[in-house]
This record gives structure tokens, sequence and C-alpha cells, in this order.
């Protein structure tokens, strides 16, 4: 992970709040039927529409997330959902208390 291209991810507000709504996906988002939020994730359908945005937009905003190693991906048919990953979230956080 490259510190500069989490920073360049978190530097938009859109962008931290998928990372937020996306710590605790049940409080923000409904489920596909038979899928785990927690597990799998929530699909970018569901993401565009809180967002308010075109799909386009929202898909970019996610692709710089994931370029950036916060957020992980499963391919399920024609959907595909998104995580946070959670051990890169903390790597970043170690990193900001021991080098900043």
């Amino acid at each position: 992970m490259k510190p500069i291209e989490v920073f360049k991810a978190l530097s938009n507000d859109a962008r931290l709040q998928i990372l937020q709504w996306l710590k605790d996906p049940e409080a923000h988002f409904t489920p596909h039927e038979g899928v785990d939020m927690r597990e799998t994730g929530v699909c970018v359908s569901q993401i565009t529409k809180k967002l308010n945005m075109t799909q386009s937009t929202a898909s970019q905003y996610l692709s710089m997330l994931q370029r950036a190693g916060l957020i992980k991906t499963v391919r399920i048919g024609k959907f595909t959902y998104y995580t946070r990953d959670e051990d890169a979230i903390r790597q970043i956080a170690d990193y900001l208390r021991e080098e900043l």
C-alpha cells in the first residue's frame, strides 16, 4: 500500500462516506436476497443510489478506493460487491501513528 494513494483516495467527501457506510453496512443498506453484507459486501448499485450519483462516477470512486487498497471486491453473477479491507485500514492507521 502506498500512503500517497491512500491519502488521495481519502481526500474526497463521497469516498470517505463510502468507507463510513461500509463500516456498518446493515445500518446503511438493504441486503440483496441471500447476501451477507458483512461477508460479501454491498452491491455497487446500492452505493450508487445512496450517493445519488451516476453509476459511472460511483464506480470511479470505488475504483480509486480499491486501487488504494482500502476496499475489496467480490463478483457474483452480474453484481459486484464491496467491503472494507480492515487490515489495510489498520495498516494506514498504524502508519499515521508511527510516522507522523
